[in-house]
């Protein structure tokens, strides 16, 4: 399953010094796992995951992470809907991804000019109005069917049009009225303000100290979960992409953190999409792979391999913790800790799997 990341703001608010930090991740992870070609304005990162490295050591194998693609969206300046600026090129690109990502002004460098920038809540404010207004226009594209002679589902379209239409002339986006009638309706009509977010605070570095608390009140402040809201300092976050793994945890640790930024903003996405990752280890590799909250095995199984989700015959199950105490599937499996599940079992985060499939 594919996570990708839009991230959008105005000028000068940080967000192309927080993905230059990105792409100096990718390089990172490009030197020592290879993958397809990418385009320049793209950058995808392996999700950090310490279960891995522990794997890795029982079969002496390679790692394969989960990835997060993150787009670079540049062009957005009021009247983007309007195709303004790069307007129209912005909207096409952030489309297309899953959640978008704001970054806000939250330092006080006065040295960088504003460019529009007063405050993380106008900041976002802007951002999303233009979001609103090209959803708007969308919306008064779609016709009336004839009543008359229209089924029931072109009514019950219409009827989620005008919802929508309701919505935003309110003031509201999308995704605060979304509910299982009317989200395959926003699929369908690419509706951007129905896509979850994610907001990026650009603070100072002193601010990283009280991240939580800031985040805490920021997303109080406009109705959004904790997980939504991440303080981060675009700058340092460049700096720590260029260091080695044991000098990031040096310098984090001066700096009295446990986390990068980046780090934190790639689990925050995961749990605002309601994310979560299986494992698979052998000798040929260990791997991570990204599944929805509530996926059944037999989904699971076709992450894999689509002949795998046509072919399941069952899963056999090993809590990680027990896999890695244990050394392998092959002790596992004679102290009782692995057990067979049907398609129908949940995934749990961390269940660590190995599919049996027909032919």
């Amino acid at each position: 399953m594919s996570l990708s990341v839009g991230i959008v703001g105005l000028p000068n608010v940080g967000k192309s010094t927080l993905f230059n930090a990105l792409l100096k991740k990718q390089q990172a992870y490009v030197a020592n796992f290879p993958f397809a070609t990418i385009e320049p304005n793209v950058g995808v990162v392996p999700i950090p995951d310490d279960r891995l490295e522990k794997l890795a050591k029982i079969y002496n194998a390679p790692i394969v992470p989960a990835t997060v693609e993150f787009l670079d969206i540049a062009g957005l300046v009021k009247g983007a809907h309007k195709g303004e600026g790069l307007g129209n090129k912005f909207l096409a690109h952030i489309r297309e991804t899953s959640v978008i990502l704001h970054v806000v002004r939250n330092f006080g460098d006065d040295n960088i000019v504003r460019e529009g920038s007063t405050d993380p809540n106008s900041d976002l404010e802007i951002i999303e109005t233009e979001l609103m207004m090209a959803d708007l226009g969308t919306l008064e594209k779609q016709r009336e069917p004839n009543m008359n002679a229209a089924s029931k589902e072109e009514k019950a379209r219409w009827q989620v049009v005008i919802e929508f239409k309701k919505a935003i002339e309110s003031n509201k986006p999308i995704r605060e009225i979304l509910n299982a009638d009317n989200a395959l309706y926003a699929k369908e009509l690419s509706m951007l303000t129905a896509k979850p977010i994610l907001v990026a605070m650009n603070s100072d570095e002193e601010a990283l100290k009280n991240a939580s608390q800031i985040e805490a009140d920021f997303a109080s402040k406009l109705n959004l979960d904790q997980d939504q809201v991440i303080v981060v300092n675009a700058k340092l976050e460049e700096e720590l992409a260029s260091l080695s793994s044991e000098d990031q945890a040096s310098y984090l640790s001066d700096l009295g953190l446990t986390q990068s930024g980046l780090e934190r903003l790639i689990k925050k996405a995961f749990a605002t999409l309601g994310l979560i990752t299986f494992l698979t280890a052998g000798e040929k590799e260990v791997r991570a792979w990204t599944i929805k909250v509530g996926d059944t095995a037999k989904t699971a199984a076709g992450v894999i391999h689509t002949d795998f989700e046509e072919k399941f015959i069952k899963a056999d199950i090993c809590k990680f913790d027990d896999f890695t105490a244990l050394n392998g599937w092959k002790k596992a499996r004679e102290e009782g800790k692995v057990r067979s599940e049907g398609k129908e079992y949940l995934v749990k985060d961390g269940d660590v799997i190995e599919f049996k499939i027909g032919t």
